[in-house]
């Protein structure tokens, strides 16, 4: 994940959260990313009205147009560390995650909302720990329905599971018929999303 789009994660988590105003620095901080790092990602936020930029802050005026510009960038494939397949059912395979993985898209809606509108066969996590995933996922030739991608140094510090903003962004980059399936549902469910 590229850190504007850290950025972008930060922002609609916190307008999630009901916090609309914000600072760059308070941004910088928390994320560890220089000024002008969270300067340039809000650049194109400024341009599209999503955000109006105050002497000492910036408000975020529209959450919709922030989460689909940081869809339309999002490049999940590129994302991908590692991937396999395992003969297993995804709750199986989700239950036998290391503890170090960060559930997203499918898993992290069905986690999230305790339901999932399709059957799905495909896990999307975020980890580094590739060794200990080798171990419980062997690499497979088949078609893989394991995907791994790398983790950003700041996603653990939103739980088990991807924000909401992270497993919408993530889903809207799959390719699968069902990833329409979840993406409406997540909008019926999460408002922020139809802002």
């Amino acid at each position: 994940m590229k850190r504007t789009e850290e950025v972008y994660r930060e922002i609609l988590h916190q307008a999630e959260k009901g916090n609309n105003t914000l600072t760059q620095k308070a941004i910088s901080d928390k994320l560890n990313l220089s000024l002008s790092n969270v300067n340039n990602a809000l650049a194109p936020l400024r341009r599209m009205n999503a955000i109006s930029v105050k002497k000492m802050c910036f408000h975020v005026v529209n959450t919709k147009k922030i989460l689909y510009h940081w869809a339309s960038i999002r490049n999940l494939k590129k994302g991908i560390i590692y991937s396999t397949r395992a003969e297993k059912s995804v709750v199986e395979i989700e239950k036998s995650m290391p503890d170090s993985a960060v559930f997203t898209a499918y898993s992290g809606y069905r986690l999230r909302y305790k339901d999932a509108p399709a059957d799905y066969s495909e896990i999307y996590v975020y980890c580094n720990d590739i060794d200990e995933i080798k171990i419980r996922f062997p690499e497979s030739k088949n078609t893989p329905n394991i995907f791994v991608l790398g983790k950003d140094k700041n996603i653990d510090n939103y739980g088990k599971i991807a924000t909401n903003a992270n497993i919408f962004v993530d889903l809207w980059n799959l390719s699968e018929w069902y990833a329409q399936d979840f993406l409406k549902a997540m909008e019926q469910k999460w408002s922020i999303g139809i802002q």
